[in-house]
């Protein structure tokens, strides 16, 4: 996207403040900070401000670039002469032990201290390759002149609400600063170099300092006419000069990714309509007036008085073009400042990163000029609190104000019980997210074969057992989780003919829900049981009254006196329905004899393995056809029972399904759509790990998992794969990208709203990849 900008000279704008100040304190530019975030620069004039998230529209389709550029000129447009505002984006270097102790795991009293030793390693490592030490913070500062405090809180409190709202519309994230918000954020500009913040509003009472005592460095010094000190800081504050006709929505984010220390200040100043009008109009008129002079010297000396020089036809264009704009278009007029500060350790790194800064501006044939002797104006103007003391302003357009994109891509990184999903390639930060947040925390793992499906979800599961307390269960159609189950000291429970390990499908809880009837609950999955062995056309009216009166039977005895000992098995219903009067009970019994008497009877036992141990695969690999949605079913009803056993605990139950398109087949369908519809609120987080997309077009009801999924580890996906998801989430062709022919561990992460790029690359010279790997190549 591009924009063409209004050639215009430079204006002075507000005055200089040439009083000088004698301390730190003095040099920052507001009087009174309140707790409510309002802030007072001078009498008469406040201030308040309004973080935001990014979003990610550098990656973002055509279309969807346009509509985001276009309310983002409406969000500009909605503001009138009586409001200037200031965008800022600032880079400052977080608190080193904050970042470490986001990322360290706890020892805990078992036997897994050692691979959380190696795993807190790897995230140690990771969060060096990255950025995350660098935090950019990005944020409007509204400022009005106002009578007094409680008609500038007013009139700023609706200014607020209408920002959020426009912002909104953009699917940007925005949170109105307090004044203790405010302050940390002034700290970090003054120390960059992440010393924690440290502030109490009963501070203020007890000790008699004032906001700024909290903030201020322990020195500035701006003698020099073309940098200035700040505590242990040398920095350098200049403006930009825009000397193209054009720029592209690229320019910010280029800018912000010179890694060193940077802070960008944009200055917006609306201009009344009517005389935003008559300054072009005045413009134009002297326009003409300078091509009448031209065509009498023309005339003068003998040559075509048609012929104008090339820069008053060019500018005459602009003008006519902007003309056009004002009266016809949603444009408006705006003085624009653009302020760049930059800092370093020393002499050396300032150099670097003005140079750095410097070429970013030469590629958009801008020139990055220094303030000389106005250093100390150039810095307050860069904080945040919509002071501008750089009488450099440029007109310009609302397209040519708007072209100053601050959107880039997301990064996500959530402190707490967050898990590691790996670098974002457009940032080099580590993602870290915590899919409890999520309005619904189900989940999908997609992707081709090799491409690290099962990598990928053995990593998360390592990470959930090493940080939370949250209980896990796994079907594993493969046996490609026995070796990091057993790792963990889980429990493997192999369900096969060959066996002697057994779950009883006649288990049951009678907690199993506050609304319904466990009893009624029971009846209606052992008709789906029964679905699955009689097969055909089913159960008809009379064989599942017939089932439904034979299941209450068999329960009485348990429901009088709820001991273990006293669940029936399979034989137990059996025999029950073999006594029932209906010709109907016969063809069910002769069904199920298989089960009960016969070759299958695998799940005619009592339950005799440990299926509450904290973590607990199911291996179905050597099922046969026969017995495999059995099987499935079963392993459903089994993490049923212990989500509801959990939730009355307040522990989280994660249940992972490996080949996820069986169970999107047959009667057993319906039981995980009903897994993907419920989980949530019993506390349970389900993931589907398939490469089988299509299969979730099967019919409306199982499409409507993806819908129920706030959360998708996209992989690589095959040709046709990508149309539909392109399709069904809206994902731009540059997004694309990152699941076309993307290497094993590459793709998008979808929370929420959110989609970002991921690269996770596992440390292959650990003890825990040599687990998770499934690699035939690497294996053994």
């Amino acid at each position: 996207m591009q924009n063409r900008m209004l050639r215009t000279k430079q204006r002075t704008g507000r005055l200089a403040d040439d009083k000088k100040a004698a301390t730190a304190q003095e040099t920052i530019p507001y009087e009174v900070m309140w707790p409510d975030g309002l802030c007072r620069m001078s009498p008469g004039r406040y201030s308040k401000s309004l973080l935001f998230e990014d979003i990610n529209y550098q990656l973002a389709g055509d279309e969807d670039q346009k509509a985001a550029f276009s309310r983002f000129k409406d969000f500009y447009n909605f503001f009138d002469a009586s409001v200037d505002i200031q965008l800022s984006l600032l880079s400052n270097y977080a608190d080193r032990d904050s970042l470490v102790r986001s990322i360290h795991i706890e020892a805990q009293d078992d036997e897994f201290n050692e691979v959380r030793n190696e795993y807190e390693q790897m995230l140690q490592e990771k969060l060096e390759y990255g950025n995350n030490g660098l935090q950019k913070t990005k944020l409007f500062t509204f400022s009005i002149s106002a009578d007094s405090e409680k008609q500038a809180r007013s009139k700023l409190s609706r200014l607020e609400m209408d920002a959020v709202n426009h912002l909104k519309l953009m699917g940007v994230s925005t949170q109105v600063l307090n004044g203790k918000e405010r302050l940390n954020i002034l700290h970090d500009v003054m120390h960059p170099d992440g010393e924690k913040f440290q502030f109490d509003w009963k501070t203020i009472v007890e000790s008699g300092l004032s906001t700024k005592d909290f903030i201020a460095p322990s020195s500035f010094s701006f003698g020099k006419s073309r940098t200035f000190t700040m505590g242990n800081k040398i920095g350098q504050c200049s403006f930009l000069n825009i000397l193209a006709p054009k720029l592209t929505d690229r320019v910010l984010s280029d800018f912000m990714e010179v890694e060193e220390g940077i802070s960008i200040s944009l200055h917006i100043r609306p201009i009344d309509q009517i005389h935003a009008l008559k300054t072009v109009r005045r413009k134009a008129t002297d326009l003409d007036a300078m091509k009448i002079q031209e065509q009498k010297r023309a005339s003068r000396y003998g040559y075509d008085i048609n012929i104008i020089p090339a820069d008053l036809m060019t500018f005459g264009g602009d003008i006519k073009v902007l003309m056009e704009a004002l009266s016809e278009k949603n444009e408006k007029m705006f003085l624009v400042t653009v302020i760049f500060m930059n800092l370093g350790n020393n002499q050396s790194d300032l150099s670097k990163s003005v140079e750095k800064t410097k070429r970013v501006a030469e590629q958009y044939n801008c020139k990055l000029v220094c303030l000389d002797f106005q250093q100390e104006n150039g810095f307050v103007s860069s904080l945040p609190l919509g002071v501008n003391r750089i009488s450099i302003e440029r007109n310009l357009p609302t397209n040519s104000t708007a072209i100053f994109v601050p959107f880039t891509t997301r990064d996500l990184f959530q402190r707490g019980e967050a898990l590691y999903y790996g670098l974002n390639p457009l940032s080099g930060n580590m993602i870290l997210a915590d899919r409890k947040r999520l309005k619904n925390p189900n989940g999908l793992i997609i992707g081709t074969p090799g491409s690290g499906k099962s990598f990928a979800a053995k990593r998360e599961i390592t990470n959930v057992f090493l940080i939370t307390k949250d209980h896990i269960i796994i079907c594993d159609p493969e046996s490609e989780y026995r070796a990091l189950v057993e790792t963990l000291h889980g429990q493997v429970i192999k369900i096969s003919p060959n066996s002697h390990q057994y779950v009883n499908p006649m288990d049951i809880n009678l907690d199993y829900s506050d609304e319904d009837n466990p009893l009624a609950l029971k009846s209606d999955f052992l008709l789906s049981f029964c679905e699955i062995i009689i097969g055909g056309k089913g159960l008809g009216p009379v064989e599942k009254t017939v089932i439904d009166r034979a299941v209450h039977s068999v329960y009485k005895e348990y429901l009088a006196d709820p001991v273990q000992e006293k669940i029936p098995i399979l034989s137990d219903l059996y025999r029950e329905i073999k006594v029932q009067p209906e010709r109907e009970a016969k063809r069910i019994a002769s069904a199920l004899e298989l089960y009960v008497n016969g070759s299958l009877n695998i799940f005619n036992h009592r339950t005799n393995v440990d299926i509450h141990n904290r973590l607990v695969c199911f291996d179905i690999k050597e099922l046969g056809k026969q017995l495999k949605q059995l099987g499935m079913l079963v392993i459903q009803d089994q993490v049923w029972n212990r989500v509801t056993v959990n939730r009355e605990k307040g522990i989280a139950t994660r249940y992972y399904i490996d080949e996820f398109h069986l169970l999107l087949k047959g009667e057993v369908a319906s039981w995980s759509v009903e897994i993907w519809k419920r989980f949530r609120k019993w506390g349970g987080i389900p993931t589907g790990i398939t490469q089988n997309i299509k299969d979730f077009l099967a019919s409306p009801e199982i499409e409507n998992i993806f819908e129920n999924s706030d959360f998708i580890y996209m992989l690589n996906q095959a040709p046709g794969d990508r149309e539909i998801l392109a399709k069904h989430f809206a994902i731009s062709p540059d997004q694309l990208g990152y699941v076309t022919q993307s290497e094993a561990g590459e793709g998008l992460l979808f929370y929420g709203n959110v989609i970002l790029p991921f690269a996770d690359h596992f440390p292959k010279d650990t003890k825990l990849y040599r687990i998770m790997n499934t690699k035939p190549s690497e294996v053994g």
